[in-house]
C-alpha cells in the first residue's frame, strides 16, 4: 500500500502498454475514504517544446492535423526525447520540424502534461540565432506538418487569445518564453 497526498493505492495493474506510453489503473482509497479507481497514463520519455524565435521577434510555428482530435493544430515545434537528453532532444526536433537550426539555447521552464490523468514532464526551451539548415523533409512529412511560418511575437500571443492556437503545451511554452523574455509586465 502506498500513499499519495491523501489518496491510498491498495492495487495496481497495466491495462495497456506501447512504446510510447503505459495505462495503468489503480484501486485507490480516496482522500474522502472512500473506494474508487484511478487511470494514470505514464509516458515513456518526457517531451520537449521549441520555442523558435528569428532576429527579427518572430516565432516559428507548425500546423499539423493532430490525429487524437481529428483538428488542425497550430503549435510551436515539439516532440519526445526518445530518453536522451532534452536539449539534445529539442534541437533534433527543430531541425525535424522546421529545417532550422539554433546557435543559442536556454531552458525556460519545466511543466507536467495533464497531470490530473497523465505522468508526462516536459521541459521548455527558447531557441535563437536560427539558420536553414540541409534537410530532406522526412522529418515533416513523417509528423505530418503541413506548414512551417513565422508570427510576430505580438501577435502569436492574439492566436492564443483567439483559439487559433489551442495545444495547451504550446500555450504554456509560449508563457514561459513570454515570461523569460521580459513580455509579461
Amino acid at each position: 500500500m502506498s500513499a499519495h497526498a491523501g489518496w491510498t493505492t491498495t492495487g495496481s495493474r497495466v491495462v495497456y502498454e506501447n512504446r510510447w506510453i503505459r495505462v495503468r489503473e489503480d484501486d485507490v482509497v480516496r482522500p474522502d475514504g472512500e473506494p474508487g479507481v484511478y487511470g494514470v497514463v505514464e509516458v515513456r520519455h518526457a517531451s520537449v517544446f521549441v520555442v523558435a524565435l528569428t532576429d527579427d521577434d518572430q516565432v516559428v510555428l507548425v500546423s499539423q492535423r493532430r490525429y487524437a482530435t481529428g483538428a488542425e493544430s497550430v503549435e510551436v515545434p515539439a516532440g519526445g526525447t526518445d530518453g536522451e537528453d532534452p536539449l539534445a532532444a529539442a534541437q533534433r526536433e527543430l531541425v525535424e520540424e522546421t529545417g532550422l537550426v539554433a546557435c543559442e539555447w536556454t531552458a525556460v521552464g519545466r511543466m507536467d502534461a495533464l497531470n490530473g490523468i497523465a505522468n508526462a514532464p516536459e521541459h521548455v526551451f527558447l531557441a535563437r540565432g536560427l539558420s536553414r539548415v540541409a534537410d530532406d523533409g522526412r522529418g515533416r512529412v513523417e509528423e505530418g506538418i503541413d506548414t512551417v511560418r513565422t508570427v510576430p511575437f505580438a501577435d502569436v500571443l492574439r492566436l492564443v487569445a483567439d483559439g487559433t492556437i489551442r495545444d495547451g503545451e504550446s500555450v504554456a511554452a509560449l508563457a514561459f518564453a513570454g515570461i523569460h523574455l521580459g513580455r509579461f509586465r
